[in-house]
């Protein structure tokens, strides 16, 4: 099953850039489809793929930068732009 996701991340933090440029590059290295946004990051791949990038890069971000907000639009299907 092919998952479309749309991710957001707000670092609780005053320095709150390099967490999400961090975030975005560990994705990046993931050979995910990855297509970075002025406000999230759409992530395109296969299920549990897709589910398990998702849960260490965030368990990552926790233990790397401390509190952070992370909201996430998860759809069925194939949404990548044309």
């Amino acid at each position: 099953m092919y998952l479309s996701v749309q991710l957001s991340c707000y670092p609780l933090k005053d320095d709150y850039k390099q967490p999400i440029w961090d975030l975005i590059a560990r994705l990046e290295q993931t050979g995910l489809e990855v297509y970075p946004g002025r406000m999230s990051t759409e992530i395109f791949g296969e299920y549990d793929e897709v589910m398990n990038v998702l849960s260490d890069t965030m368990k990552w971000s926790f233990e790397t930068y401390g509190k952070s907000v992370f909201v996430a639009k998860i759809m069925e299907g194939d949404r990548r732009p044309k």
